[in-house]
C-alpha cells in the first residue's frame, strides 16, 4: 500500500483520482480550498507555499502527489483584466510550483509528482490565452523539475487533458451548441470523463512505473495531435 497526497481533491479529476487510489487500497490524503464539494482531510490554499509545506510535513513519507488545482477563463487577451490573469496563473501555475517545491524538500526518498497541464498549452485555441500561458508554464516546470530531482529518484510528469466533463466546465458542456462544437474538435468524437484523466494520473503515480519522468501526456481524445476526417 502506498501513501498519496491529492491536492484540490474537490475538483472533478481530483475526486476521480482519489477514488481510484482508495479503491486500489492505497492511503490517500486529500486537500481542498473549501468544503462545499467534499470534506477533505485538510483545508489548503495551494498558492500559499508555507501552507503547502505544512501539509507535506503532516502527511509524512509520501510515495506520490498530484496537484489537480486549476481554473477556467475563456477570454481573449485584450478582454482579460490583470486580476483575472493573475487568478488563472495562481490557480494552475503557482499551485503547481508550490507542489514541486514542497516535494523537493520533503520527498527525500523519491516518488512521483504529477501536475495538470492542458491541451490548450499544446494547441492554439482561440480565447484561451491566460489558460494556455499558465498551463504551458506547467509543462516547462515539469521538464525542469524532472531534470533537477532525477538524482533523488523523484519523478515529475504531467497530464494535459482536453475538454473534460466536470463542474468547472459545465458552462461549455451544458450548452448543446458549444458541446457539439467541442466534441467535433476531439478526434474520438466525445468529451473526456474525469476517470479518463485519473487513470493516467494513477499510472504515473504507481511506483511500478518508475522509469517515466519528464513526460507530458496528452489525455485529450486526440485534440492536440489528431485531425479527424471532415464529415460530408
Amino acid at each position: 500500500m502506498a501513501n498519496y497526497l491529492v491536492i484540490a481533491a474537490s475538483s472533478g479529476i481530483g475526486q476521480a483520482t482519489a477514488h481510484l487510489l482508495k479503491e486500489a487500497g492505497h492511503s490517500v490524503i486529500t486537500t481542498a480550498r473549501g468544503t462545499h464539494k467534499i470534506l477533505p482531510d485538510a483545508m489548503l490554499d495551494a498558492t500559499d507555499f508555507d501552507a503547502v509545506d505544512a501539509v507535506f510535513k503532516q502527511a509524512g513519507e509520501l510515495d506520490g502527489v498530484v496537484n489537480c488545482s486549476g481554473s477556467l477563463l475563456l477570454k481573449s487577451a485584450h478582454l482579460t483584466t490583470k486580476e483575472q490573469y493573475q487568478a488563472v496563473i495562481d490557480a494552475s501555475l503557482t499551485t503547481a510550483f508550490a507542489t514541486v517545491r514542497a516535494a523537493g524538500k520533503y520527498m527525500s526518498k523519491g516518488g512521483s509528482v504529477v501536475l495538470i497541464s492542458s491541451a490548450a498549452a499544446m494547441e492554439g485555441l482561440a480565447n484561451h490565452e491566460a489558460i494556455a500561458a499558465a498551463k504551458a508554464g506547467v509543462i516547462g516546470l515539469t521538464l525542469s523539475a524532472a531534470a533537477t530531482y532525477a538524482s533523488m529518484n523523484l519523478r515529475v510528469n504531467a497530464v494535459a487533458p482536453g475538454l473534460v466533463e466536470t463542474p468547472l466546465t459545465i458552462a461549455l458542456t451544458g450548452n448543446e451548441t458549444s458541446r457539439k462544437f467541442s466534441e467535433a474538435m476531439h478526434a474520438l468524437g466525445r468529451l473526456g470523463k474525469p476517470e479518463d484523466v485519473a487513470r493516467a494520473i494513477v499510472f504515473l503515480l504507481d511506483p511500478a512505473n518508475d522509469w517515466i519522468t519528464g513526460q507530458v501526456w496528452a489525455v485529450d481524445g486526440g485534440l492536440s495531435r489528431v485531425r479527424p476526417k471532415t464529415k460530408v
